[in-house]
C-alpha cells in the first residue's frame, strides 16, 4: 500500500489497518489468493490456494512458488497488470485447475511504483456459484445475436429478378437492361409510375450484383420530414444538439457502406439536401451532423421516381448537376397498361402471395373475370391490381372468382367497365376467333416456339447470334432448338 504523507499520523494509521483488515479479509473468505514480485515471479500464496497446486501439476509449493507466474498459470494476465498498471477487478481464468472468477489488483510502492500483483480467486465453479448471472448473460447474448440476425435479414434484399413476374417483350427488356446495370458500380435511376415495382427491381439489381452479400439500405423522401432528411443521410455524431443520442448515429450512407443505397421518391427530395447529397457523391465522403470530421463511404446507389426529373430540372425544382450524376444508368419500367400479356401470370403470382399471406385458398379467376381484369387501364399499375385482388380475397366466400365479382369490386373502385375483349392476349382472341380446337400443351408450345424464332430470325435478317440474344437465349441454345424444330430456312419461311 502506497503511505500518503499528507494525511495526518492517525488518519495513515486507520487507513492502514482498514488495508490489512480488507487483506485479512479476502485472504479468509476467498478461494484463494496468491502475491506475485515486479518481475512476474510468484512469492506468495495462502493456504487456501495450495488446494490448486495438484490439478496444476505441482506436488511441492516450492515447485510453484519463485516461479515465474506465466510458467506455473496457465492463461494468467497477472503481467499485463504488472505493465499497465491497471486493475482487472472481474474476470473468468480457466485452466488446468478449472474456471475461477478472479481479481487482479496492482500493488504501488511509496512513490506510486508498480512493486506487484495480487491475485484472488473470488469463486471457483462459476457456473454454479453464478449461475443467475450467467444465465441472464447468456440470454442477452441470445437476443443479441438474434437482433443482429433480425436487422441483417432486413437490410438485405428481398427480391430477385425472377420475382419481375412477366414475359412480354416489355419486361424482358426492363429484365435485361437492369441484369446489365448490376454488374456495374454506376449510378442507376429507375423512372416510372407509380406502382409498376421500382423498388423490386432495385432489390433485384442489389442482388445480383458483386455487393449482394452486403447491406441493401432504402431512404423514403416522401417519408422523411425535411428537417430530419440531413441527419438520415449523414448521420449525427454525438451530443450533436440537445436531446441527441450521447453515443451518436450512424446515417443511411454509413449503414449501406459497401453495399447498394436506394433512394426512394427521388423527386421529392428538397433543395438543401440535394446540395450535400450532390457533394457526398462527388466526393465519396461524408460529414456527420455535429462533427467537424469526414467520413469515407463506398456505396452504390440506386434511385427511383414516378416524377418528371427532366421537366423539374427545367422549372428548377432539381439539381441539374444531380440528376445528370444520377442518371447514368436510366431504366424505364413500363406501366402495366404495356404490359397486358403479363395480367394473368401477374393475377396467379398475386393470389398465391395473397393466400400465402392471409392463410387462406388462392383465388381461382374464371377466363371471362381475367380478361375484365386485362381490360383496366390500371393507373395504379401493380399496387392496384394487388389491391383489387386483395378486395375480391376478402369479400368472396369462394375461392371461384368470376366476371361479375370482379365487375362490381372495380365499379366501386371508381375503374372505368372497358369491354374485356379488346385487353385479351392477342393469342387468346385468335384461337377464339378461328375456332381452334384445343390440342395438346407440348404441340402448342412448340409452335409458339417455332414461330418466336421465326420472327427472330426474320427481324435480324437470318443472323442466329442477334436472334439468340432477340431471344434472350445462348446462340448454343438457339441451334438445339433449330435442329429440333428443323432446318432453319424452313422455319423463316413461315413468317
Amino acid at each position: 500500500m502506497t503511505r500518503d504523507n499528507r494525511l495526518p499520523r492517525d488518519a495513515q494509521s486507520i487507513l492502514e489497518l482498514a488495508a490489512r483488515s480488507m487483506f485479512d479479509l479476502f485472504a479468509n473468505a476467498s478461494e484463494g489468493m496468491m502475491l506475485v514480485d515486479r518481475d512476474a515471479r510468484v512469492v506468495w500464496i495462502n493456504d487456501q490456494y495450495r488446494r490448486f497446486l495438484p490439478a496444476l501439476g505441482f506436488e511441492r509449493e516450492e515447485d510453484f512458488v519463485g516461479h515465474p507466474v506465466s510458467r506455473v498459470v496457465q492463461n494468467t494476465q497477472m503481467h499485463q497488470v504488472l505493465a499497465t498498471g491497471k486493475p482487472i477487478l472481474i474476470d473468468l481464468l480457466t485452466n488446468r485447475a478449472g474456471t475461477f472468477v478472479v481479481s487482479r489488483i496492482p500493488l504501488r510502492d511509496d512513490a506510486g511504483e508498480v512493486i506487484g500483483v495480487l491475485g484472488i480467486v473470488l469463486f471457483d465453479h462459476p457456473e454454479t456459484t453464478l449461475q443467475p448471472l450467467i444465465s441472464k448473460f447468456a440470454r442477452l447474448e441470445q437476443d443479441l445475436s438474434e437482433a443482429r440476425r433480425e436487422l441483417a435479414s432486413q437490410r438485405r434484399s428481398k427480391y430477385t429478378f425472377a420475382s419481375f413476374v412477366g414475359s412480354s417483350a416489355a419486361a424482358l427488356e426492363v429484365k435485361r437492361q437492369a441484369r446489365r446495370a448490376a454488374q456495374s458500380a454506376s449510378p442507376v435511376l429507375l423512372l416510372g409510375e407509380t406502382g409498376t415495382g421500382k423498388e423490386l427491381l432495385a432489390h433485384a439489381i442489389h442482388a445480383a450484383s458483386p455487393r449482394a452479400g452486403r447491406s441493401f439500405v432504402s431512404v423514403n423522401m416522401a417519408a422523411v420530414p425535411d428537417t430530419l432528411l440531413e441527419a438520415e443521410f449523414f448521420g449525427v455524431a454525438p451530443g450533436a444538439y440537445t436531446g441527441a443520442d450521447k453515443k451518436g448515429r450512424d446515417g443511411k450512407f454509413k449503414l449501406a457502406d459497401g453495399g447498394t443505397l436506394f433512394l426512394d421518391e427521388l423527386g421529392d427530395m428538397p433543395m438543401s439536401v440535394q446540395v450535400k447529397l450532390l457533394r457526398a457523391l462527388q466526393e465519396g465522403e461524408i460529414e456527420p451532423l455535429g462533427s467537424n470530421k469526414l467520413v469515407r463511404f463506398d456505396v452504390r446507389v440506386v434511385a427511383a421516381t414516378s416524377r418528371d426529373l427532366q421537366q423539374m430540372v427545367r422549372e428548377g425544382g432539381f439539381r441539374e448537376d444531380l440528376y445528370y450524376r444520377l442518371n447514368v444508368l436510366p431504366i424505364r419500367v413500363p406501366p402495366l397498361r404495356e404490359r397486358q400479356d403479363d395480367i394473368a401470370l401477374l393475377i396467379e403470382a398475386l393470389c398465391e402471395d395473397i393466400a400465402a399471406r392471409g392463410g387462406g385458398a388462392q383465388l381461382e379467376l374464371t377466363a371471362d373475370a381475367q380478361a375484365l381484369l386485362a381490360a383496366q387501364p390500371w393507373r395504379g399499375n401493380i399496387r392496384e391490381l394487388r389491391n383489387v385482388l386483395e378486395q375480391l380475397a376478402l369479400r368472396s366466400d369462394s375461392h371461384h372468382i368470376a366476371a361479375a365479382q370482379v365487375g362490381a369490386v372495380l365499379q366501386e373502385a371508381g375503374l372505368p367497365a372497358l369491354a374485356p375483349a379488346a385487353a385479351l392476349p392477342k393469342a387468346v382472341v385468335r384461337a377464339r376467333e378461328e375456332g381452334d380446337e384445343l390440342r395438346p400443351l407440348p404441340e402448342q408450345i412448340a409452335e409458339l416456339e417455332q414461330r418466336a424464332i421465326a420472327q427472330a430470325l426474320a427481324r435480324t435478317g437470318g443472323n442466329r447470334t442477334a436472334a439468340a440474344k432477340l431471344l434472350g437465349i445462348s446462340r448454343a441454345s438457339l441451334y438445339d432448338r433449330l435442329a429440333a424444330l428443323g432446318d432453319a430456312s424452313e422455319i423463316q419461311t413461315t413468317v
